[in-house]
């Protein structure tokens, strides 16, 4: 993106601009579509390619051709739209990984209708949680997720994702399944009631944001635009031949990337529902899969465990690994060279608030560069910001970084206090991480500003677990701090202080939280204290309290 100001000097080798302090992309700019009026569906299914196959299910073998997938999405409109569904409605998905949630979105999106999703392991309390924020007025779910919806209102509709599921008796609130949606005869022409623009909201997928507690992100077509353009521009096109497979979850802003940008590329997408390791190793054999897009975690695994991985599986098709979440240390990435040498690594760097974009390596070249995240995305333009001055920095210095471009999310869903926290009057997206860009314009993480912890790729708000401690009758106060682990990146540490007279055990103060959080929330350890360290005005001092944690590793 060219910067604005007159006659720039522009540093051709790290992309940095001395007159305004502004990182801007060396990779190629892409050309985004002039039309406003223009939904991610039409602009995806528009796209030329010779490609067959979209999706597998891994685990069943069914698969949706290209003709079936864009069938089914005129089938799902269609009825969608016949019972009632308008542009600025909420659809919720709460599903395991289906090759029929891209269909769902698809479906919905050209219709104007927004996208929303839960995660499947969260609890009854905290999906109402979300449902009571975004209003949805249909639920696609699955017979076994049903009661996840137990205490949502009574006016929530919900359509079954099973395939072949029987009538359901007895629930009134389930009005349709998806097969009998895939019935329905299409319009022939994807026409709309409501005329759809870019600047039009296409989600609201829940983050725990920059500033802790969960917050709905606001995503415009025009952000998947992009996002769908960054992709091809990363992975070229090799129809036909080139088979990803997708482990991430597609609840989360990483895996839905995938879901709706393969069929953009004409590339094929093997689906599984969740994460196992011999279920992934089984499908790479078994499809000759080129890529598969994994979190940190997983990948460690595939480290640990390569002696005995590459002499009970075939390997041999895969090209590149796609790693987002959080960044990879030096020492994983020596060793996946050392274990792996014909597969690169391709990290990424992306908010949910970013659309899942905002730095990647494209190449082996890129990916022997270790610890980096590689270099800005087309079109995007960065700022090293120091936290407590707000000054812009150059080069090799360290700062918060700034995130600008068409990706950029419009804002927290009826939030405008953290919206405005987050997104300055300029476009500018405070991402809370702590980075540096080099001489050559690769960028490097170095710490996090924001206080997420990072599960497994899983975004935890200490505040929100620390909320849920004091709720406890032995708890006078807490602090949830992350714990470094080198199999899961990070779990929460809850410091305690118990109440006069009180015996509680670390293992009362596990169960406790367990029982009312997803199980990537669990408290995983806890230590009892006599006081939590606080600054004057009451916040606490995380970092003392994380010092004293890693001092005793």
């Amino acid at each position: 993106m060219a910067p604005s100001t007159s006659n720039p000097v522009i540093d051709p080798r790290s992309g940095f601009c001395n007159s305004n302090s502004i990182f801007y992309s060396k990779r190629k700019p892409t050309a985004h579509p002039p039309n406003h009026s223009l939904d991610v569906t039409t602009f995806i299914s528009s796209r030329a390619h010779h490609g067959k196959v979209a999706f597998v299910d891994s685990s069943t073998g069914r698969q949706l051709t290209f003709a079936d997938l864009w069938r089914a999405v005129d089938s799902v409109a269609t009825f969608l739209s016949d019972t009632g569904v308008r542009k600025g409605q909420v659809i919720l998905i709460l599903s395991p990984n289906s090759v029929f949630i891209p269909v769902v979105c698809l479906a919905a999106m050209s219709l104007g209708a927004i996208i929303t999703t839960a995660n499947p392991l969260n609890t009854a309390r905290e999906i109402a949680k979300q449902i009571a924020d975004s209003k949805p007025i249909l639920a696609f779910t699955t017979r076994q997720l049903v009661p996840k919806l137990s205490e949502s209102p009574n006016l929530l509709r919900i359509v079954l994702l099973d395939e072949q599921s029987k009538p359901v008796v007895g629930n009134p609130r389930i009005v349709a399944t998806l097969e009998e949606m895939l019935k329905k005869q299409p319009i022939g022409t994807r026409r709309v009631r409501d005329r759809v623009h870019q600047d039009d909201t296409a989600t609201i997928l829940y983050s725990s944001g920059t500033t802790g507690a969960s917050k709905g992100v606001e995503t415009s077509h025009k952000s998947f635009i992009a996002m769908v353009q960054n992709f091809i521009c990363r992975f070229g096109s090799d129809e036909g031949e080139h088979r990803f497979s997708c482990v991430v979850p597609m609840f989360h802003v990483y895996g839905l990337a995938y879901a709706l940008a393969l069929p953009a590329l004409g590339a094929t997408g093997v689906i599984l529902s969740k994460y196992d390791m011999h279920d992934m190793l089984s499908a790479i054999e078994k499809y000759r899969i080129k890529n598969i897009s994994i979190v940190p975690p997983i990948l460690v695994a595939l480290v640990n465990g390569a002696d005995q991985i590459r002499s009970r599986y075939d390997l041999s098709s895969l090209r590149t690994v796609s790693c987002g979440g959080a960044p990879l240390s030096k020492e994983v990435m020596e060793m996946i060279v050392e274990r792996y040498p014909t597969v690169a690594i391709l990290q990424a760097y992306g908010l949910t608030e970013s659309t899942a974009t905002g730095a990647s390596t494209n190449s082996l070249e890129e990916s022997r560069r270790y610890g980096t995240v590689g270099l800005l995305s087309p079109n995007m333009e960065a700022k090293i910001v120091e936290p407590k001055t707000g000054e812009a920095l150059s080069v090799n210095r360290t700062g918060e970084i700034w995130l600008r471009g068409p990706p950029i999310m419009k804002g927290y869903f009826g939030n405008a206090e953290a919206t405005a926290l987050t997104l300055d009057p300029e476009g500018w997206l405070k991402t809370g991480d702590l980075c540096y860009i080099d001489d050559d314009g690769f960028i490097f993480v170095v710490d996090r500003l924001k206080e997420l912890i990072k599960y497994k790729g899983y975004q935890v708000p200490p505040a929100e677990l620390e909320a849920l401690l004091l709720t406890h009758p032995e708890i006078s106060d807490a602090a949830v701090v992350p714990f470094p682990d080198k199999d899961v990146g990070q779990y929460p540490l809850a410091y305690v202080v118990r109440k006069a007279g009180s015996n509680l055990s670390e293992g009362a103060v596990m169960d406790f939280v367990a029982g009312q959080v997803a199980p990537y929330k669990r408290i995983r350890r806890v230590a009892f204290i006599a006081s939590i360290p606080k600054n004057q005005s009451g916040k606490i001092l995380r970092k003392d309290l994380v010092q004293l944690a890693t001092s005793k590793l």
